[in-house]
């Protein structure tokens, strides 16, 4: 666990602002400057160019811990782990990149991929695309191309910059309110070929982190979001339980043992799920650390154990609601709130049911039945 003073400090900052960002929909740029500070957009920055790549799981604990304040501020640091992407880039163009620094805010809108006309430079980049989360205070900007049998059905990204992208602020949902998930549109852009790279294609930089499955840790960094959220409503469980009686004159919550025993089975339940996410995590990194790529196995274990924290935690706090009485009906509420933030991981199509499907195919050494899954 952290216990770095800055860290604590801007967790601090965090409780008081998180409200602030949930009313205005989005992180705002100040306090990604904040984030930068503690070295969350520098942690998967090729160390050639001044970066400090984090082993997963060291970052993951990070995100883990501000989610557990603020789930949106979480989702939005969490693309702090975006440069494994990006690492798919030119390296000359990556090199452009880290010219003032290797603290970079990348942020995409990369579905529904949008067709881009081939140009004889790169491509003519037009369209809309949906979810660019903490787009507000992004250095750069991706969207999502389809793929062609050159990327061997992959889809690829294009980057921009900011001045080329305008901003449709439309994010209006129950969860995740504050991470600026807006829209982006790009009209006419032509995106050279050398800013545009293949979503989980080979990295072109050698280093221990970028050898780590791409789309897991996409994955990884998403589900943390939910365990964190979790860990905020099992607090507030364990701290009401003894002050809360319920307006018809029963006993307190911790006075009643059907309380007492869902939430430890709660607190059971997320604790479970986290070590074996983690535990995967480490086993991984010490597999690449070796200089071995990550096997299909690896891989599904690594996207089970995602999919299986985002569901977990998303019933720890439902399963909280459901013996918490009358409370949490009211706006405002922290569970209710929480639920929310909670639901939202658990519905990102890296964490859905067909996750399941596809680690179970390659665990019985089958083809996986979802595109993209590795």
């Amino acid at each position: 666990m952290d216990d770095d003073p800055q860290f604590s400090a801007v967790l601090a900052e965090l409780s008081t602002r998180r409200d602030e960002f949930r009313a205005q929909r989005y992180v705002p740029r100040d306090f990604v400057a904040r984030l930068k500070e503690l070295g969350l957009y520098r942690a998967a920055t090729p160390s050639k160019f001044g970066g400090e790549p984090l082993p997963p799981a060291r970052f993951l604990e990070k995100i883990e811990r501000i989610s557990a304040v603020d789930g949106s501020t979480g989702w939005v640091a969490s693309f702090g782990s975006a440069q494994i992407y990006l690492a798919a880039l030119p390296v000359d163009t990556q090199a452009e990149i880290f010219t003032d620094g290797p603290d970079v805010a990348f942020a995409g809108g990369l579905f529904p991929p949008q067709p881009a006309e081939p140009t004889e430079r790169g491509f003519l980049v037009d369209g809309r695309w949906r979810f660019a989360s903490g787009c507000l205070g992004a250095d750069l900007l991706g969207v999502g191309l389809p793929g062609d049998a050159s990327t061997g059905g992959k889809p690829r990204s294009a980057v921009l910059r900011p001045e080329q992208v305008e901003i449709v602020q439309d994010w209006d949902v129950v969860g995740m309110r504050g991470t600026g998930s807006f829209d982006l549109v790009v009209r006419g852009v032509e995106v050279p070929r050398e800013w545009t790279f293949v979503r989980g294609g080979a990295p072109t930089i050698d280093e221990p982190l970028y050898r780590y499955p791409t789309i897991a840790y996409a994955a990884q960094v998403l589900a943390v979001v939910g365990a964190g959220v979790a860990r905020a409503a099992l607090d507030h469980a364990r701290h009401v339980g003894g002050g809360y009686a319920g307006i018809t004159g029963a006993p307190k919550l911790a006075d009643r043992p059907y309380y007492r025993t869902d939430v430890a089975k709660a607190e059971a339940s997320l604790r479970s799920a986290r070590a074996w996410f983690y535990e995967l995590s480490e086993q991984v990194w010490e597999h690449v650390l070796r200089g071995d790529e990550a096997t299909d196995e690896q891989n599904a274990e690594l996207r089970l154990s995602a999919a299986h924290l985002a569901k977990t935690a998303s019933d720890v706090v439902s399963d909280l609601i459901e013996i918490s009485g009358t409370a949490p009906i009211y706006t405002g509420h922290p569970l209710a709130d929480l639920a929310g933030d909670a639901l939202v991981p658990k519905q990102h199509a890296f964490l859905g049911p067909q996750i399941y499907d596809a680690a179970g195919a390659v665990l019985m050494g089958l083809p996986p039945t979802t595109p993209g899954f590795r």
